[in-house]
C-alpha cells in the first residue's frame, strides 16, 4: 500500500461515521489540526493515536486493517515512543520549576542531566510527570525520544533484560532486527554510538535498581535521560552523577485541582467539604485521585457524600498502597471503579489481569477472555475510561501493576476459568504464529497441529510484513507467557508456541530468546516424557547454541536427545535422524554424522513419502561428499533431484544442486561446480532461505579460489559473512577472515 494512502482512508472513515473534523478531535482526543494533517498527507499517527482514532470512528476489523497497513511509514521516522501526555495533568509545578532549572543549566554547560525520581511510592505519579516533562522538554530534543517500561515491580514477572530495552531502543533508532547483537554489552555499544551524535529525551520508567538502568545511559551531551523508580538508585546519583528529585504524594490542593479537572470545578465547589474528605482517603496519591475522578466523572448525578460514604465502608485494604494513616484506603477506590463496571466488563477486567506481560495487545487481551475482538474492544474502552487501563505508545493496553494485583485478587476469588484463559493466550500465540510462519519464511514447516482453543482470536495476516509486525508486537507476551504459565495441564501449549516460534525468532536472530524459549520447552517436554518434543526441542536448543558459538555447551543435550530417538514413531525418526546428523557435522563428530544419515535414508525408503525420502538422499549426499564419497554423492543428489520437482519442494531441489557443487568440487570438476552451485543459490533466493543461501556463497566462494578467481572469491565470502551476520551467527568472522586472507 503507497505511503500517502492513509490521509485518504482517514477521510473516508470520518465522513463515514457522519463526524466533522471537531467532532473527531473531541471523541478521540486527537487535536484538530493533527487530524487535517493527516488527512491532507503531512503526517502518519502513532500507534497509540492511530488506536484512540480508530476506537473514535468504531470502524470494523477490515477498515482497521487497511488504516493500520497505510500507516506503516515507509522511512525511518524519528523516534516518537513517549506515550501520549496526560490532557488533565495538574500541580507539581514546583517539581517543574526544579527540572527545567536542571535542564536549563545542564544545556549551558553543553552537558545532559540524568533524573531519578526517588523515595516515591506506586502510583505517586512518577511516570506521569517523567512524561509530562518529557513532552515539554521534545522540542529542545529535536531527534525524537525514546520509553521503555523496565517492571522493576512487575509482580507476575521478572523486570525487563536491560538487553531487551535496547533491543527496543535500537529498533526505534531505525536498526533491522538483524543488525542488532545479541550480547546486552554489544547492544549497549552500538545504542551509544548512536545516539552519540543525536539530541534525544530517553525515559526509562519503573526501574529497578541502578544496574538495570547503567546499560541503556546514552552518555551524550545532547541526550536528556529521565529515570523513575520506586527505589532511590543512590548508586546511579553518586557514580553517574544522577540529580535525585523526590516526588511525594500530591498537596490537598493539588489532589483537589486535579479532581476538579476529571469531574468539573462547578461539582466541586458545590460540595467542598466532601470533594476535600474524597482525595484525603485517596491519601492524595495521585493513582487514586485518578480512578475516582473517572468513575465519578462518568457518574455525574452522583453526591460527592455518598462516594464519600461508600469510601469509607469498603474493606479490605490494598496492602501494598497502605499508609500510615489508616483512611487511606486505595483497595476501596479499585473496589468502587470496578463495582460499577458492567458485569461483562468486569469479567473481562479479572481475565486480562492474568496477562503476564507489561501490556497486552487487543488481540491478546480478548483471547484471555474469549470474546470477539468487537466485544473486547468495547470493554477496554470501558476499563480506560475509568482509568483501569491506558495505552501505551504502541497502543497496547497497559495494567498499573497495583491494579493488576488488585484483578489477580479478584480472579482468586470468583469462579472465573482461569485455566481456560491461559490456554487461549498460548493458543493465541501459537496459532497466529503458524499463519505468520506461512509469510515468514517458505522453508520453516513446525508440522504441528493446528487446534485452537475455542474462544482464541484469529490475526489476517496477508504478507510478510504483517507477520512480522503481529510477531514484534507479541514478543514480550510470548516470552512472558512461557516463563510464567507453568500450569501442569498446560505444558503442551508451552511447548508448542516455543517450537512454531522457532522461526521468528531465527530468520530475525533472536538467538538468546530462542535460547530461553527451547529451555523452557526441554524442560517441560522431559516433564511430559513424550520423545517426540524433547527431540524436536532439545534438537533447536543445540542449533541455537551452535549458531552463537556455544556448541560446546551442547555435548550433555546429545546425551539427553539419543535415548529418545529409538523411541520416536517411524514418522518422526527420519527427520530426527537428519537433524542428529546436521548436529553430529557441525560438532566434527563426523562418523556419527554419516551412522545417522544413513539410518535416516533406510527409514524414509520404508515410508511412501516422497517428501521424506528427497531429504534423506540430500542428508546422506552432503554427509559422503564430507567423507570424501563423491561419487556416492552425486549419485544420490541425482535420485534426489527427480522427486524434489515432483513434490514441489524447491528449497530441497536447491539443496540437490548446492550438495552437487560441493562433491563436484571434490571430483574437481570446477566449472560444473559452479553452474551448480549458482543455480542452488538462486532457488535459496527465492525460497527465502538466507542461511542457506550463505553456505551455497561459502561453497562458490572455494570453488572461485580452486579456480584461482580471487575477486570472485572474496567477494561470494563477504557477502555470505553478511547474510551470516544479519542472522547473528558466530561463522559470520570466519567468512569474514578467509575473504580477507585473499587480500584487499
Amino acid at each position: 500500500m503507497e505511503t500517502n494512502a492513509f490521509g485518504p482512508l482517514l477521510r473516508e472513515a470520518r465522513q463515514r461515521a457522519l463526524l466533522t473534523l471537531e467532532s473527531l478531535a473531541e471523541a478521540s482526543g486527537v487535536s484538530v489540526r493533527a487530524i487535517s494533517d493527516m488527512e491532507r498527507g503531512k503526517s502518519l499517527p502513532r500507534q497509540a493515536t492511530l488506536g484512540e482514532l480508530m476506537d473514535a470512528l468504531d470502524v470494523d476489523e477490515e477498515q482497521r486493517r487497511r488504516l493500520v497497513a497505510a500507516a506503516r511509514p515507509g522511512t525511518r521516522p524519528v523516534p516518537r515512543q513517549l506515550p501520549p501526555d496526560l490532557a488533565v495533568f495538574r500541580g507539581r509545578e514546583g517539581v517543574l520549576a526544579q527540572l527545567r532549572a536542571l535542564e536549563d543549566r545542564a544545556a549551558a554547560q553543553g552537558g545532559h542531566v540524568v533524573i531519578s525520581s526517588i523515595g516515591g511510592m506506586a502510583g505517586v505519579g512518577k511516570t506521569a510527570l517523567a512524561v509530562h516533562w518529557a513532552h515539554q522538554m521534545s522540542e529542545r530534543f529535536p531527534d525524537g525520544q525514546l520509553y521503555v517500561n523496565l517492571r522493576g515491580f512487575d509482580d507476575l514477572g521478572k523486570p525487563l533484560d536491560p538487553g531487551d530495552a535496547l533491543g527496543v531502543f535500537l529498533r526505534g533508532l531505525g536498526v533491522p532486527s538483524t543488525d542488532i547483537p545479541s550480547a546486552t554489552e554489544q547492544r549497549g555499544a552500538l545504542f551509544r554510538q548512536r545516539a552519540a551524535t543525536l539530541r534525544l529525551v530517553v525515559v526509562l520508567d519503573n526501574a529497578r535498581d541502578a544496574e538495570q538502568v547503567r546499560p541503556l545511559l546514552p552518555a551524550a551531551p545532547g541526550c536528556l535521560t529521565v529515570v523513575t523508580s520506586r527505589n532511590q538508585l543512590l548508586g546511579l546519583a553518586a557514580a553517574d552523577g544522577a540529580t535525585p528529585v523526590g516526588l511525594d504524594v500530591w498537596t490537598p490542593e493539588e489532589s483537589l485541582a486535579a479532581l476538579a479537572a476529571r469531574i468539573g470545578a462547578e461539582r466541586c465547589a458545590a460540595e467542598p467539604e466532601a470533594a476535600a474528605e474524597l482525595v484525603h482517603l485517596c491519601g492524595h496519591l495521585p493513582l487514586a485521585v485518578a480512578v475516582v475522578g473517572a468513575q465519578l466523572g462518568a457518574e455525574p448525578r452522583l453526591p460527592l457524600r455518598v462516594a464519600v460514604a461508600e469510601l469509607r465502608e469498603a474493606r479490605p485494604r490494598l496492602d501494598a498502597l497502605s499508609a500510615d494513616d489508616s483512611s487511606v484506603d486505595v483497595r476501596a477506590v479499585f473496589s468502587r471503579s470496578y463495582r460499577a463496571l458492567g458485569p461483562a466488563t468486569a469479567r473481562f477486567f479479572r481475565y486480562l489481569s492474568l496477562h503476564p506481560g507489561s501490556a497486552a495487545s487487543a488481540q491478546a487481551a480478548a483471547s484471555l477472555a474469549g470474546l470477539p475482538m468487537t466485544q473486547a474492544r468495547g470493554h477496554l474502552r470501558e476499563l480506560a475510561s475509568a482509568s483501569l487501563v491506558s495505552r501505551d505508545a504502541e497502543g497496547r493496553y497497559v495494567l498499573h501493576d497495583l491494579v493488576r494485583a488488585y484483578g489477580a485478587e479478584l480472579a482468586e476469588h470468583h469462579d472465573d476459568d482461569r485455566l481456560g484463559a491461559l490456554d487461549r493466550l498460548l493458543s493465541y500465540l501459537h496459532h497466529n504464529a503458524k499463519s505468520a510462519n506461512v509469510h515468514v519464511t517458505q522453508q520453516f514447516r513446525s508440522g504441528l497441529p493446528d487446534d485452537p482453543a475455542a474462544g482464541t482470536v484469529h490475526v489476517t495476516i496477508d504478507n510478510r510484513a504483517d507477520a512480522l509486525d503481529w510477531y514484534r508486537q507479541e514478543e514480550q507476551t510470548a516470552a512472558a507467557a512461557l516463563r510464567a504459565v507453568d500450569e501442569p495441564r498446560l505444558q503442551r501449549r508451552r511447548i508448542d508456541v516455543a517450537l512454531e516460534w522457532v522461526s521468528y525468532n531465527e530468520t530475525t536472530g533472536r538467538w538468546p530468546e530462542e535460547i530461553a524459549a527451547t529451555r523452557i520447552a526441554l524442560d517441560a517436554a522431559l516433564g511430559l516424557d513424550d520423545p517426540v518434543a524433547v527431540e524436536r526441542s532439545s534438537h533447536n536448543l543445540i542449533r541455537a547454541l551452535i549458531e552463537t558459538g556455544r556448541g560446546d555447551e551442547a555435548g550433555g543435550l546429545i546425551e539427553t536427545r539419543l535415548p529418545y530417538l529409538s523411541r520416536l514413531p517411524a514418522e518422526h525418526r527420519t527427520g530426527a535422524e537428519r537433524r542428529a546428523s546436521w548436529v553430529c557435522s557441525k560438532l566434527e563428530r563426523h562418523e556419527e554424522a554419516l551412522g545417522h544419515a544413513r539410518t535416516a535414508l533406510t527409514i524414509a525408503r520404508t515410508l511412501g513419502r516422497p517428501d521424506e525420502l528427497a531429504r534423506a538422499l540430500l542428508e546422506l549426499a552432503f554427509k559422503v561428499s564430507d567423507m570424501g564419497e563423491n561419487q556416492e554423492a552425486v549419485a544420490l543428489c541425482e535420485e534426489a533431484l527427480p522427486v524434489c520437482r515432483d513434490t514441489g519442494e524447491r528449497r530441497f531441489e536447491a539443496m540437490a544442486w548446492g550438495t552437487l557443487g560441493v562433491a563436484r568440487l571434490g571430483l574437481d570438476d570446477l566449472d560444473t561446480a559452479v553452474d551448480d552451485l549458482k543455480k542452488a543459490r538462486h532457488l535459496f533466493g527465492e525460497t527465502l532461505d538466507v542461511y542457506n543461501e550463505a553456505e551455497t556463497l561459502d561453497n562458490l566462494a572455494t570453488v572461485h579460489q580452486r579456480r584461482g578467481a580471487t575477486e570472485e572469491a572474496r567477494a561470494c565470502w563477504l557477502e555470505a559473512a553478511e547474510l551470516f551476520a544479519g542472522l547473528r551467527i558466530a561463522r559470520a568472522a570466519e567468512m569474514r577472515a578467509r575473504a580477507e586472507a585473499l587480500g584487499p
